[in-house]
């Protein structure tokens, strides 16, 4: 059983997120359970990579010294598992926002599906969603998003070095990709449809891999807190 100089020397927690938890959420849980179960005033806790709300899957949350390592785990590539609904689009990308738009799909077939996932793999040049928590101009975009305000979003480089298929039922495609850090996978569904020559948004998003870490060896946050003392 760990002890309370165990967590202040340091330590990685892996976690797998609730469905509708943030990350700062899931992070000030461990926090405070860490603070009750040991008497202590005061530890530093952080994560390394923001899971969406409607995301699922590997948290690393690093406490006391190993806070240090944040950076480092957040530039490993991440592997994500996930479904595409196609034919329809939203603001967000994803199920925080209604459908705004609705598309043709009798065009595509599996085959289609299939090959264009080819079009994204590599080095490519990707525009985040204007409902991120990306700052410009000290604001983070989706408080502009929310407030129907526009602004300008630049692009950025990012590489995707896997994206495979793994299921087609009609309308839904499931997915594996493996990518860098800065990775919108809500922009790949968004460009995905657009490459169909339709339109698609994200409806299931689950991290399951940083690095060389794996969600099979992470913690529900329950379970985490079981074990303390």
């Amino acid at each position: 059983m760990k002890t309370a100089e165990d967590f202040q020397s340091g330590q990685v927690l892996l976690i797998d997120k609730p469905l509708h938890w943030t990350s700062f959420q899931a992070v000030n849980k461990l926090r405070w359970e860490i603070r009750q179960a040991f008497n202590i005033k005061k530890i530093k806790v952080g994560h390394a990579g923001t899971l969406d709300p409607l995301a699922t899957g590997l948290l690393i949350i690093c406490t006391g010294k190993m806070t240090k390592q944040i950076n480092t785990f957040q530039g490993q590539d991440k592997e994500y598992t996930g479904t595409f609904i196609l034919g329809s689009t939203t603001p967000s990308y994803d199920l925080e926002t209604e459908i705004d738009k609705n598309y043709p799909t009798i065009h595509i077939t599996e085959n289609l599906i299939r090959t264009t996932t080819h079009q994204f793999i590599g080095r490519i040049e990707q525009f985040p969603p204007v409902f991120s928590a990306i700052k410009k101009d000290g604001k983070r975009l989706y408080e502009f998003a929310r407030a129907g305000e526009k602004v300008e979003v630049k692009s950025r480089s990012v590489n995707i070095s896997e994206f495979e298929i793994t299921a087609i039922h009609d309308l839904k495609v499931n997915f594996r990709v493996v990518c860098s850090k800065g990775t919108y996978i809500r922009s790949l569904a968004h460009d995905f449809g657009k490459a169909l020559n339709s339109g698609a948004h994200l409806s299931a998003l689950r991290r399951t891999k940083i690095g060389n870490f794996d969600v099979n060896d992470a913690f529900s946050p329950e379970d985490f807190i079981e074990q303390l003392p």
